[in-house]
């Protein structure tokens, strides 16, 4: 029913430069007042009190409060000003417009909102359609009651594509399908939202392919959807299936943060046992509830930002549950703000303990010959670039088997979701999916 809807790009095409015609249009209604007063008063006054609140926020976003490791853009800050602007001016605009028009008023302030909001998504990307803004239904998502259960028997091979493609049967779904499932956390207490799972249209055949499994990590502020919506996450795997007879990993997005604003650093610490639950817990509930590939081997683990992170401390704290990695706009190192703030916050003001954890200092003094990974990052992001430079370089020293990957753009899901989908060949290759 909503098909087309949930095509509808917010990131491209018409739609963005129509909404922003609209802002621009109901702009410039807001102001069109002619009153004196208007015009010396509640024009100026609009504007100062914007800039006031937009400061503000700014002040207690980056220097207070301070909820996430790394500064907002600040064309972000600018746009959320303009709405600011709009709102302020809604009612002074209304009083000089005729009763009939009020309406007129409070349509052009919100042109001018939803042109602001769409303006903030093409930084981060992070609803490409107006579906995902929306939340529509989508038919690729079933309950986890409806997962089939294990086949017997299953098969095997390396590459897996060799032993399966004479045996796919040609019914096989066009897509795959995706859930969410609680994942809980025995040994490490972390009480985590609802993971996401992906699993690729081989999984719904009988004989069922044993299929590797791919950890995938969101950033902070985030959630395991953001994979799916912004991180075209479904779309790229069914992609990939679609060449290789249905196949692709198995996908499990667990929560690595607890809620939307909260940052574990994805340690064991004083803030929670992060990485008890993403290196025992979460391949613990895997191998209990999906029928998959036990090989650490055919495991990969990745994310983007905090979740790239994430990914490089998994690999270096547990290569032998994840050997493989993919580190997509990843810090040099995990963080609250600065490597003091983290220590105290973190560990009580133990740095020793901080440094027994942090991949820079493992990578000093372990080597890795059995793992592999790929450091992402958009070629336009000036504040993780120079440290996702630092960590290849100490990946390599360490024995790693790593490339260094940079593809147009910033610290948006332009640059996570290109590059899932760009190493796509190499995390099957490596996880013995595909030659």
């Amino acid at each position: 029913m909503f098909g087309w809807l949930d095509r509808l790009s917010l990131v491209s095409g018409p739609l963005p430069v129509v909404v922003a015609v609209c802002g621009i249009a109901g702009a410039g209604w807001l102001l069109a007042g002619r009153r004196r007063w208007f015009l010396r008063w509640a024009l100026p006054g609009s504007i100062v009190g914007a800039v006031v609140a937009t400061l503000i926020l700014w002040v207690v976003v980056e220097k207070a409060w301070k909820p996430f490791p790394d500064p907002i853009e600040t064309a972000v800050y600018v746009w959320i000003g303009v709405g600011l602007w709009a709102v302020l001016l809604v009612v002074p605009r209304a009083f000089t417009a005729r009763k009939r028009t009020v309406p007129v008023t409070v349509v052009a302030a919100l042109a001018v909102v939803l042109a602001v909001a769409v303006q903030i998504n093409l930084v981060f990307y992070a609803y490409p359609t107006v579906g995902t803004a929306l939340g529509l239904p989508d038919p690729d998502r079933i309950d986890f009651a409806e997962v089939p259960p294990p086949t017997d028997p299953v098969v095997t091979g390396n590459p897996l594509e060799d032993a399966w493609a004479p045996q796919a049967p040609p019914d096989l779904p066009a897509s795959g399908r995706y859930t969410t499932a609680p994942v809980p956390g025995p040994a490490s207490g972390f009480a985590a939202r609802d993971a996401v799972v992906y699993l690729p249209p081989a999984y719904f055949a009988d004989p069922r392919p044993l299929l590797p499994v791919l950890v995938m990590l969101a950033g902070q502020p985030g959630s395991p959807e953001d994979w799916l919506n912004g991180g075209k996450l479904a779309m790229t795997m069914d992609a990939f299936a679609r060449e290789h007879h249905g196949l692709a990993p198995i996908v499990v997005v667990p929560d690595g943060t607890g809620s939307q604003l909260a940052n574990p650093l994805c340690l064991d610490s004083k803030l929670g046992k992060v990485a008890t639950y993403l290196a025992v817990d979460v391949p613990a509930w895997i191998r209990t509830h999906l029928q998959v590939d036990p090989d650490p081997r055919a495991w990969a683990v990745g994310g983007l930002s905090y979740g790239g992170t994430c990914s490089l401390q998994l690999a270096t704290n547990h290569p032998e549950v994840y050997p493989t990695f993919l580190d997509l706009s990843g810090q040099e190192e995990p963080t609250l703000g600065d490597r003091q703030r983290t220590v105290d916050q973190a560990f009580g003001g133990d740095e020793a303990a901080f440094v027994a954890v942090n991949p820079l200092d493992l990578m000093k003094s372990r080597r890795y010959p059995d793992t592999a990974g790929i450091i992402v990052v958009g070629t336009r992001d000036d504040a993780y670039r120079g440290g996702a430079q630092k960590v290849f370089a100490a990946a390599r020293d360490a024995g790693m088997d790593v490339q260094y990957v940079e593809v147009p753009g910033s610290h948006s899901f332009a640059v996570w979701s290109a590059g899932l989908r760009d190493e796509m060949d190499w995390l099957a290759e490596r996880m013995g999916l595909i030659s």
